[in-house]
């Protein structure tokens, strides 16, 4: 069984090479630099007395697909509908010469993603506001976190704006799809073959 194994493996991992768009990952425009830690990614933009971050992890970013029942219709030569990673993502607005730091939690609405054409909708939305400690790892439960969901639709638009302001906006939304899709599928083909090598370990 483990021969089968490996060997579909192996085939697996030279088709997911070849429809692999980016050798090596898209760059976001605007400035941003890139750190990644695994499935682990950081964007970091320092724009005058301020330092904005975005921080993502592609694990779970795959939304289910749709397309589930139509899978017998399907003809065997059919390119698989291509899989697009939209993660959530955190925005932390960093001021200088404060202590505190305002943290944007962002995600991208189920239904939204794919209507293009409609310009006036946004392709993600603020999920929660609050204020976190400058440099702490941990945040706290305690702080006052603020939900979208009941929020003045002004305040809403004030803090789209603020983030598009610092560089978060539809562009940047679209670029981080890119960017987190070809690393998901990066993280996918390592898998493959880690579990390829783990399958071959006598």
């Amino acid at each position: 069984g483990d021969k089968a194994f490996a060997q579909f493996l192996t085939d697996e991992i030279k088709e997911e090479r070849k429809i692999q768009k980016h050798k090596s990952l898209p760059k976001v425009s605007g400035g941003w630099e890139l750190e990644v830690h695994g499935t682990e990614a950081k964007l970091v933009r320092k724009i005058a007395g301020e330092k904005i971050t975005v921080t993502f992890n592609i694990n779970n970013s795959i939304p289910p697909s749709a397309e589930e029942d139509t899978q017998e219709e399907q003809k065997p030569d059919e390119q698989e509908p291509e899989l697009t990673s939209t993660p959530n993502f955190v925005v932390e607005v960093i001021k200088d010469d404060t202590k505190q730091t305002l943290v944007l939690d962002c995600h991208y609405p189920e239904d939204e993603v794919g209507h293009e054409g409609e310009e006036e909708s946004d392709i993600f939305t603020i999920r929660e506001v609050s204020f976190q400690p400058t440099g702490e790892s941990d945040w706290k439960d305690t702080n006052y976190t603020l939900n979208t969901d009941s929020l003045d639709w002004a305040l809403y638009d004030h803090l789209m704006d603020f983030l598009a302001d610092r560089g978060v906006d539809n562009t940047f939304a679209d670029e981080l799809i890119e960017l987190s899709t070809a690393l998901e599928h990066q993280e996918y083909i390592k898998f493959l073959e880690d579990l390829k090598s783990f399958v071959k370990c006598q």
